[in-house]
C-alpha cells in the first residue's frame, strides 16, 4: 500500500456550527479554500482543535464527508477517527475511506487507563479492520489520558503496512525522533505542540499539525517556509511571533476565542459546542487589539 508521507503544514481544521450549535457543512468549502490559498500541505478535521469527541458519530461523518468533498483533492485529508471505543474508531476509520479521505489518525482511547497489551490491541484491531487504508497514530496523554510510547509506535509501524505516521502532541520529541527513521524515513513524522515546530522541523521531521493555521496561517506557513530556506533567524522571529499569539489567545480561553477571531477575518465559523463557551464579542474584541498591537496580520478574507 503505497503512501506519500505529507511534508509541510498541516491545518486540523475548526468545526463550523450554526447559531443553535448543529453543523454547518456550508462553512467547511470556505475554511477549506482559505487555508489552501495560504498555502497548508494538508487539511486535518475533527481533531481537538475541530472538537471531534464532542460530535456524535453521525455528525462527525458529516464533517469528514464534507471536507473531503470542498478539497476536492487539492491536498491530502486525514479525517480524525479516534474514539472511545475500538468499535466506534472502527466504524469512522472505514467510513473515512469510504467517502475517498486519503487517511485516518486515531488517537489512544480516552477516560479509562489502558496499558500497553490494550493499546497495540485496540490499534490493531483497527488496522485489520481497514487493510487498505493508511492510518496515523495520534498521541496526546494529556487529553485522552493514555500515552503512546516509541516503542509500541514502532512495533505498530512494522507489523501494519497502513501504520504510516505519528502525529504527537505530547511535547516528547524523544518519542518523535525515536520514530523518524521508521520504514527508511518513509514514516510520516508530524510535530503537534505549535511552540515546537522550529524544533521539531529543523530536527527532520516531517511536517507540524498546528491549530494556529485556523486563524494565523501567514505566520506558521512563513515559519516552515524559513526553516525550509534555511533562514534561523527569519524562523526563530515567527515561532516566538507565535508564542506570543498563543498566549495572548490562551489567556482568552482558546478554542472560542479562535473561533472569534476567524470571523473578524471573514469566516463566521460560529462558536463552540457545550460544554465549551462561545467567547464575547467584548473578549474577542480585546484579544484582536492585542494580536493587533504585536503586528499580526488579521486581514478579512
Amino acid at each position: 500500500m503505497p503512501y506519500q508521507p505529507i511534508r509541510g503544514v498541516i491545518c486540523p481544521t475548526v468545526t463550523p456550527l450554526k447559531p443553535n450549535g448543529d453543523i454547518n457543512p456550508g462553512m467547511i468549502r470556505p475554511l477549506a479554500d482559505f487555508l489552501i490559498d495560504k498555502g497548508v500541505a494538508g487539511i486535518y478535521p475533527l481533531g481537538t482543535t475541530g472538537e471531534g469527541p464532542l460530535f456524535s458519530a453521525e455528525e462527525r461523518k458529516v464533517v469528514a464527508a464534507a471536507t473531503v468533498e470542498a478539497v476536492a483533492g487539492r491536498v491530502p485529508v486525514i479525517i480524525h477517527t479516534g474514539a472511545i471505543t475500538t468499535g466506534e474508531t472502527i466504524e469512522l476509520t472505514r467510513h473515512a475511506q469510504s467517502i475517498g479521505a486519503d487517511a485516518a489518525s486515531v488517537i489512544t482511547p480516552w477516560y479509562f487507563p489502558l496499558d500497553e497489551a490494550a493499546l497495540e490491541a485496540h490499534y490493531g484491531a483497527v488496522y485489520q479492520a481497514a487493510p487498505d487504508f493508511p492510518v496515523y497514530l495520534y498521541n496526546l496523554p494529556a487529553m485522552a489520558t493514555n500515552s503512546l510510547s516509541a516503542a509500541l509506535a514502532t512495533r505498530l509501524a512494522r507489523r501494519y503496512e497502513n501504520c504510516v505516521g505519528l502525529k504527537d502532541s505530547s511535547g516528547d520529541l524523544d518519542t518523535m525522533f525515536a520514530t523518524n527513521h521508521l520504514r527508511e524515513g518513509r514514516f510520516n513524522t508530524c510535530i503537534g505542540p505549535d511552540g515546537l515546530i522550529l524544533a521539531g522541523l529543523s530536527m527532520g521531521l516531517d511536517a507540524a499539525v498546528s491549530g494556529s493555521l485556523n486563524y494565523i496561517p501567514e505566520i506558521i506557513v512563513g515559519l516552515y517556509q524559513a526553516i525550509m530556506a534555511g533562514g534561523l533567524e527569519r524562523a526563530r522571529q515567527l515561532q516566538q511571533q507565535q508564542q506570543a499569539v498563543s498566549a495572548v489567545v490562551a489567556s482568552g480561553g482558546w478554542l472560542p476565542i479562535v473561533k472569534g477571531i476567524m470571523a473578524e477575518r471573514g469566516l463566521p465559523v460560529g462558536g463552540a459546542r457545550a460544554p465549551l463557551m462561545t467567547a464575547s464579542a467584548d473578549a474577542v474584541r480585546a484579544c484582536v487589539a492585542q494580536l493587533r498591537a504585536l503586528k499580526v496580520d488579521l486581514s478579512r478574507v
